[in-house]
């Protein structure tokens, strides 16, 4: 019997490439607030996906171009780690 990890196969993501991060936030405010802390003047776009039923949050796309993983990684930890950001999928 094989072991499961031996299908496993890394994903090879060729940069730059445009990334999309999903950010959930209590109001689409807060998740521009985070995107100016986090990538400053960097050209991206923003897109309102969702709120949810009770309205209590919404959810937004950000599209940017990432040079590598690294800054890819960096925005990544770095939104989630934003007092403004609930969760970054």
């Amino acid at each position: 019997m094989e072991n499961i990890s031996d299908f496993k196969q890394k994903v090879v993501i060729e940069y730059p490439c445009k990334w999309s991060y999903k950010l959930i936030s209590e109001h689409h405010d807060h998740t521009k607030k985070a995107i100016i802390d986090v990538i400053a003047d960097k050209e991206h776009t923003l897109k309102q996906y969702k709120s949810s039923k009770g309205g209590k949050y919404v959810s937004m796309n950000l599209e940017l171009l990432v040079m590598n993983e690294e800054e890819r990684n960096f925005i990544y930890e770095a939104l989630k780690a934003h007092v403004n950001i609930k969760m970054v999928l």
